[in-house]
């Protein structure tokens, strides 16, 4: 402060702003070096200038095919190919056709897939009776991909909602409340059913307390202790699940889902949640919907490194890239890789994607290239 009078020559108004002039010459040269250091430390340019350095300074979330799972939607009908109309290029199929579909697809390096039954001619009932019933289509195609396709690692999701009469993701009261107790009994023999017919992961997307461990103590009690479970640890209320609810017919009824899914804006909830199911045996966890998510996905990757995290990029979020796209407002490819790559910033280890057809077959192309 002493010296401050003797660097400052005066102070003028210039517009209505105070003017410093500084008459002490070392100083004035020491700004000037200092500022073209700091100029310096701040160019960017120079380290993005070609794609190698690009990709050198992105670090490792290029994605590959191991790192994506195709979410298919499986019928009564054997022979059916039904596009969904608010999600284009996705389809519901039956046992047969998606076997065909598979093939090229596994050929171009698809690793994984994401089974949800969907029934229309079978009977919907309060206790989601054909979720684990011989005639579920789920069941009667998991042998057929284990046979065909003997490397293919098959998911199942493990919800009510898509064989019950009121579509809600558990038993009801007769209040129209969940009874949960009931509700994760059934779960856990849902997953049982689908453990039994072959598949490798149990996905239960139905966000009842407990579900986990009493999906675990089914599981081992079947000596099945081989089998994993990707919980849908955070699976939040969300408006981006419109278009999926069609294509499952699964929509409730009456009400909604937010007694039982998370509140969008909790991320103390989610954190909660996950801990919980990694408490009951989880194996693997997820975050759902993705974008809107980041920070979610971000926080649980950091309080558990050790667990794999996947993330579901849902219907919603592939229609709203598709009709974008299709409306020429972005281009298609630079978009969803874009998320994807948001995705593994953020600490996916893998991305549940409707747009892994495309994905495989970009991958194809530039292999050529």
């Amino acid at each position: 402060m002493f010296h401050l009078i003797n660097l400052l020559s005066f102070v003028h108004i210039t517009s209505g702003f105070p003017v410093i002039t500084i008459s002490n010459k070392s100083l004035l040269d020491s700004i000037k070096i200092t500022s073209r250091k700091m100029s310096k430390q701040v160019r960017l340019h120079s380290s993005i200038h070609h794609p190698l350095l690009r990709a050198w300074t992105t670090g490792n979330i290029a994605v590959s095919a191991e790192e994506l799972m195709l979410p298919l939607f499986i019928v009564e009908d054997n022979d059916a190919k039904e596009e969904i109309t608010t999600m284009p290029g996705v389809y519901r199929y039956g046992v047969n056709t998606v076997l065909k579909e598979l093939e090229p697809l596994v050929k171009l390096g698809l690793k994984s897939v994401l089974l949800f039954g969907v029934i229309s001619k079978l009977t919907k009932d309060e206790y989601g009776t054909h979720a684990d019933s011989p005639e579920n289509p789920v069941i009667r195609l998991v042998p057929m991909i284990c046979e065909k396709f003997p490397n293919l690692v098959i998911a199942c999701d493990v919800c009510l909602c898509p064989y019950t009469s009121h579509g809600h993701c558990g038993i009801l009261k007769e209040n129209g409340k969940i009874n949960n107790d009931k509700s994760i009994k059934r779960i856990s023999e849902i997953a049982l059913a689908y453990a039994q017919a072959g598949c490798h992961i149990v996905a239960p997307s139905d966000m009842m307390d407990g579900r986990i461990g009493a999906i675990k103590q089914s599981l081992e009690a079947a000596s099945l202790h081989d089998k994993t479970i990707l919980s849908y640890a955070a699976k939040f209320s969300s408006s981006f699940y419109g278009p999926f609810r069609e294509a499952a017919k699964s929509a409730p009824s009456f009400g909604d889902r937010k007694c039982y899914q998370l509140p969008p804006g909790s991320s103390g909830l989610a954190h909660r949640a996950v801990s919980r199911d990694v408490s009951e045996g989880a194996d693997f966890l997820m975050v759902k919907p993705g974008l809107a998510y980041l920070d979610i996905l971000s926080q649980v990757k950091k309080e558990f490194p050790n667990y794999p995290l996947f993330v579901y990029q849902v219907s919603g979020e592939y229609a709203m890239l598709y009709f974008a796209a299709n409306s020429n407002a972005i281009n298609l490819r630079t978009a969803v890789e874009e998320s994807l790559i948001s995705f593994k910033r953020a600490g996916a280890d893998c991305v549940i994607t409707y747009f892994t057809p495309l994905l495989l077959q970009w991958m194809a192309v530039d292999r050529k290239n």
